[in-house]
């Protein structure tokens, strides 16, 4: 057994044999639902990620940690506002107690939990928080491989139209004189190959702005907000996540996640679909030392197939498509209602944090 997986078990025994039966004794019987809340909160630990009230001039804010603890909740039990959770705290005692007030009064008031959340998207919490929850217990260990899509995230607030582009000088017809260079305009990807990981992530548009995809039965689909791209490792376990605009296409987003996945886990493969074939991704991949397998884009010729081994190995791609569904079914990705990117991010890593943590402990559960 790796020190991964005996750490872990420890971990759920401990919850099974001491934390349950305590809990239980000061607060009733726990459900299935706040069990899985206190495995998560348990695991994640995201108390110890923000300093305590003490020792700060002025008036004291309200506990920032169990107010971390309730957005925890809130995506835990699947609510879309902040007054369903307020209301779900005021009428179960057990979550309350569990998130970290003794009684009904001691609850802040909705607007201070939005002075919270902006303190949160701010900081950045959920995703540190996540980052650490990678680092360890997948880090350890070696991925087999890491599947990479994306999935829109509808949004409600205006989109922002995009901007004119501006007219560039008529070109010369003809062939280029003997000497004469041309200036060809970058694309994208091109000058992703000479930034960092900041200067890429940067460089991604993340305002709110209109999307167009084809769905799986071949329909045209439309919608206004933002696109989530993520890279998940086996175990159905996100590694690595990116908020762009929705008009953002997946291939811009492939170099920034490929960079941040390797700095945080060693995977042996990258498992993409057609809207990733490019020769750029492809020798990108590879320079991490994994081995690429993206499925071929024909543009128009006959379509290129998988040899058998690939064929089998593309097929655990479907692991994205699983977590992007747990996510928005059970996790709060379908019901978005801040605005901002920044906002919408912290409100999708919420979910993300507790769906890996979920995810972890069933390896074990």
């Amino acid at each position: 057994m790796s020190f991964v997986s005996e750490t872990l078990s420890q971990f759920w025994s401990g919850i099974q044999a001491r934390l349950f039966p305590l809990l239980e004794e000061e607060v009733g019987e726990l459900s299935k639902k706040q069990r899985q809340l206190v495995s998560i909160l348990e695991l994640i630990r995201i108390e110890d990620f923000i300093p305590p009230n003490f020792g700060w001039p002025g008036r004291p804010p309200k506990n920032r940690r169990a107010i971390a603890r309730a957005f925890v909740a809130k995506v835990v039990y699947n609510l879309g506002e902040t007054r369903q959770l307020l209301d779900r705290l005021g009428s179960d005692v057990a979550l309350r107690r569990i998130c970290g007030w003794e009684r009904k009064k001691d609850i802040p008031s909705e607007s201070t939990f939005s002075r919270a959340f902006a303190e949160f998207s701010a900081t950045k919490l959920p995703e540190e928080v996540h980052r650490k929850l990678i680092a360890k217990y997948e880090a350890p260990r070696l991925v087999g491989h890491i599947s990479r899509d994306s999935t829109e995230i509808e949004a409600r607030e205006k989109t922002v139209k995009k901007p004119k582009k501006q007219e560039l000088p008529k070109k010369k017809r003809g062939r280029p004189k003997k000497g004469e260079e041309r200036p060809k305009e970058s694309t994208r990807l091109q000058r992703q190959q000479k930034m960092t990981l900041d200067e890429m992530i940067e460089d991604l548009p993340k305002v709110c702005d209109s999307g167009t995809k084809i769905n799986s039965k071949g329909h045209t689909e439309h919608w206004a907000g933002y696109k989530l791209h993520l890279d998940v490792a086996d175990g159905q376990i996100p590694i690595s996540c990116i908020l762009t605009s929705a008009s953002v296409y997946d291939n811009q987003v492939a170099l920034p996640l490929a960079t941040m996945t390797a700095s945080r886990v060693t995977n042996l493969y990258d498992l993409m679909d057609a809207a990733y074939d490019c020769r750029i991704i492809r020798e990108h991949s590879l320079s991490l030392g994994h081995q690429p397998i993206i499925d071929y884009n024909g543009r128009g010729q006959q379509k290129r197939e998988f040899a058998p081994h690939e064929k089998e190995r593309f097929k655990e791609r479907t692991t994205v498509e699983r977590v992007y569904g747990r996510l928005k079914d059970e996790f709060g990705a379908r019901m978005i209602r801040v605005r901002g990117a920044p906002k919408v991010m912290a409100s999708l890593m919420f979910g993300i944090l507790a769906l890996t943590a979920d995810e972890i402990i069933r390896l074990v559960s």
